[in-house]
């Protein structure tokens, strides 16, 4: 497998309707970036929307998610920033990362048992598993609902949709593997989304 990440996120920032400057190339600086995280033995997982891109099509991402441990954020200089508990955030030569903070449980769980590796700029880059991916976008919609955030649930729960194409994933196991990390009102609502999703059928 492998995974142009530069020219992913290149393209994202260049078609971004709402960025009014132009931006400049981005791609060397993410491929010193990854050259940079294993140099300094930095044990990264890549997520979010690249790592979409490793299994499905049409995603736009401008920026490179990585589940991290906190005490190896100042392995590089790249101007982390913790936020709260679970997340921070980086800037590497003007390439936006956003960070995944692997002193949350499950973060760390998809981190050291949901990983592969793909070739990226002549290296191999360790990348979430579809599986892996799923767990954290389901993780993610309780919070996003609650908060109100209807376009983002509704853009993760397209990645859901996606993810499962083409492919059998052991849904019960996945959400077997949540429920340690979820109430069981959120898991038994999640169970409801998936089985929605199952169930549709178009032009049949």
């Amino acid at each position: 497998m492998s995974l142009p990440i530069a020219d992913i996120v290149q393209a994202g920032r260049t078609f971004d309707p709402k960025n009014r400057t132009m931006t400049g190339d981005l791609r060397p600086a993410i491929e010193t970036l990854f050259h940079e995280l294993d140099a300094a033995k930095v044990d990264y997982v890549l997520v979010g929307g690249v790592a979409l891109l490793a299994y499905i099509q049409g995603r736009n991402t401008q920026d490179i998610d990585l589940l991290v441990r906190p005490d190896e954020l100042t392995k590089i200089d790249w101007n982390a920033t913790v936020k709260d508990a679970d997340f921070g955030v980086a800037s590497y030569h003007g390439v936006n990362v956003d960070l995944l903070l692997r002193s949350n449980l499950l973060f760390d769980q998809v981190a050291r048992e949901r990983r592969t590796t793909t070739d990226f700029a002549g290296q191999r880059v360790r990348v979430a598993t579809r599986e892996g991916l799923i767990l954290l976008k389901l993780h993610a919609l309780p919070d996003l609902y609650r908060r109100g955030d209807l376009a983002r649930a509704a853009l993760f729960e397209t990645d859901i949709l996606m993810l499962h194409q083409g492919v059998e994933v052991d849904d019960a196991a996945l959400l077997d593997e949540l429920a340690a990390h979820r109430p069981p009102h959120d898991i038994a609502e999640l169970r409801r989304i998936l089985d929605e999703q199952r169930s549709r059928r178009r032009f049949v």
